[in-house]
């Protein structure tokens, strides 16, 4: 094969060289098409020098001539990556195109019969099919030919690019720890080496025992250190860094250091021998950390629990904490007192066992929702005693939240109310037996105005009129009689509108509601009632006999307003007969409505009688509605 690098090798031997896929490629290559010519008229300098290349496992490549073509081993055909082997016999600069500039200075330098190395230098190529940078250490050689003229260069390549980017990474953990500590009035690091029994260690931990930085920072005795540590600690501490020595175990030890200025620091110290082939400790590194503040804060949250615990186990109610979750996690002693429950037997749901079988649906119902909303929990329950009786137990609860309004705990207790709700059920009792002889005295007083009529026809009128303004009376009685919690009728039944919609319902029609009130609506007491209903009545009659509901289709529009501390009440008769007077006004009627609103309600009443209707503007003071309402509660 005369295009051999080895002519004068046996077959056998050709063949075995040829397993080397660079060596055979440099063989097969049609070298007659570049500068170099065929491989025979090449000077035997430069094939001795490529035969040893080629027998190198280092990654080798050479740039030979003017145009520093490429001829390169097996190694260099891997660091190559991608670009191999079609780069194999090119000139160097059209071979690697990103470092033309670079390679084009080296095979100048080469050809002038210079050598240089290169220590990590850096160079940005295309081996894997992107620009990726590398690092490698290059070695370059002159090539001399037979009249020892340099003919080009070659080049050992050492890629470095692995170990510099861990030096880097290495560089920038040191350099963030660095900072971290530096950073850091907490944290402080030492070094014993164990054989010399000398610490160094950083400013801050040097600060932290009392010892000069300097001095820390070239190393002291490891005595001097334990000088610092509180006496009723040193021992204790010295014993564990001593068993972490011997036995290259983990060490963590708290402990107090003595301060300069007086008082205690208190000390995290972590750390771990490093040991020889021997398993002899040689060196000690660790960190120490202030704990201070975190101390003071667990103390101080100690005693706040403890005052908490003493407070909650001396109230005379059944105090109890859950998670934001629900999970039940605390009662006082009341509440085991009370039920007789072993300590921690009704922690998460278990709780709701001991409430009356006919109560544990609704309490757990209640519960649930005050979880999912937020909302406060009230509740009246039977709770199981010790005694095994159930007692009527009122339970209250508020969430506690953090800065971002988020719900992190409940706090609840439970009170004993048994006797009261008994009490309140023997008042509900006597306050029904009471209410039913007022009714029957307003039975009576309407029975007597029927059989006063019946003899006097002349005051039959009169009488009907009566008769209707004590059945308004005892509506307003029924309206606001005496409730307890067993009777009281559900929320917003004691409004102004539900008493108005209860006086006018004898007005409605089948086919069409004759009576509408929009608007605000109030809460009214019995001192209330009774005016308002009477005023409500007149008006409503007033209507039947010559306004808006004397006739089919006609109606009355009530609007309500709130301004302040001031109710505005706004009654408008639709679809009457035509009014063009005020005739009547100063009857018996209209002075009973103005008694009632301005004498007994402290209010103000106009009439203005419009061609489509009466039309009534009630104003009044909204304490005179509901003697339990205070302006804010008007406000809100």
């Amino acid at each position: 094969m005369p295009r051999s690098l080895f002519p004068a090798a046996s077959a056998e031997t050709r063949n075995r060289l040829e397993q080397s896929p660079t060596l055979k490629l440099i063989n097969d290559f049609d070298w007659s098409q570049t500068p170099l010519g065929a491989i025979p008229n090449w000077a035997e300098s430069l094939k001795g020098a490529v035969r040893v290349m080629m027998a190198s496992s280092s990654p080798m490549v050479m740039l030979i001539g003017p145009a520093g073509v490429l001829i390169y081993n097996d190694a260099y055909a891997s660091f190559a990556g991608n670009r191999h082997p079609q780069i194999f016999g090119m000139p160097a600069t059209d071979a690697w195109p990103e470092i033309a500039d670079f390679n084009r200075e080296k095979i100048a330098m080469g050809l002038r019969g210079e050598a240089l190395t290169l220590r990590d230098q850096e160079l940005v190529l295309n081996r894997h099919g992107h620009l990726e940078s590398g690092w490698m250490d290059l070695h370059y050689s002159p090539i001399l030919g037979e009249d020892g003229l340099p003919m080009g260069t070659l080049c050992l390549v050492h890629e470095t690019t692995e170990r510099v980017l861990a030096e880097k990474a290495l560089v920038r953990s040191e350099e963030r720890l660095s900072l971290a500590l530096s950073g850091s009035s907490l944290v402080g690091t030492w070094d014993w080496d164990v054989v010399n029994n000398v610490v160094t260690a950083d400013d801050k931990f040097a600060e932290m025992y009392g010892i000069d930085p300097l001095r820390a920072g070239l190393g002291v005795e490891i005595e001097q250190f334990f000088a610092a540590i509180h006496p009723d600690d040193r021992e204790r501490v010295s014993a564990e860094i001593m068993a972490a020595v011997a036995n290259g175990l983990d060490y963590r030890s708290e402990y107090r250091l003595l301060c300069k200025q007086g008082g205690v620091r208190w000390i995290v110290a972590s750390g771990r021998a490093r040991q020889d082939g021997n398993g002899n400790a040689t060196r000690f590194p660790g960190v120490a950390v202030d704990i201070t503040e975190q101390k003071q804060i667990s103390e101080a949250l100690a005693e706040s629990e403890l005052r908490f615990r003493t407070l909650a186990d001396t109230m005379p109610q059944m105090v109890w904490s859950t998670l934001a979750d629900g999970f039940h996690d605390y009662y006082n002693a009341r509440w085991y007192e009370f039920t007789g429950m072993p300590v921690g037997s009704t922690d998460g749901e278990a709780w709701n066992g001991v409430f009356h079988p006919d109560d544990q649906s609704r309490a757990w119902d209640v519960w649930q929702r005050s979880l999912a909303t937020g909302e406060p929990y009230q509740i009246e329950y039977r709770l199981r005693h010790r005694s095994g009786d159930y007692r009527w137990t009122l339970g209250l609860a508020l969430p506690v939240r953090d800065a971002n309004g988020t719900i992190v705990r409940w706090f609840g207790t439970c009170t004993d109310i048994h006797e009261t709700r008994l009490a309140a059920e023997e008042r509900e009792l006597v306050a029904q037996e009471l209410s039913h002889r007022i009714k029957n005295i307003f039975a009576v007083l309407t029975g007597i105005i029927s059989l006063s009529a019946r003899n006097r026809p002349e005051i039959k009128p009169f009488a009907d009129e009566l008769r209707q303004r004590i059945y308004a009376l005892g509506e307003a009685h029924n309206f606001v009689r005496p409730h307890s919690h067993i009777s009281r009728p559900p929320e917003g039944q004691g409004s102004l509108r539900v008493l108005i919609e209860r006086l006018l319902q004898p007005y409605e029609e089948n086919d069409a509601a004759r009576i509408e009130f929009a608007g605000d609506d109030a809460e009214i007491d019995d001192g209330a009632a009774t005016p308002i209903a009477l005023l409500i009545h007149e008006l409503g009659t007033n209507a039947a006999k010559y306004g808006a509901l004397s006739r089919h289709g006609g109606r009355v529009m009530l609007m309500g307003s709130r301004d302040g501390e001031r109710y505005h009440l706004s009654w408008k008769e639709l679809g009457g007969p035509a009014l063009d007077s005020d005739a009547g006004a100063a009857g018996f009627g209209s002075r009973l409505i103005s008694l009632s609103v301005e004498g007994q309600l402290r209010g103000k009443l106009v009439r203005v009688w419009e061609a489509d209707g009466l039309r009534v503007e009630i104003d009044l003071p909204i304490n005179a509605l509901c003697r339990a309402t205070t302006p804010e509660d008007a406000e809100e």
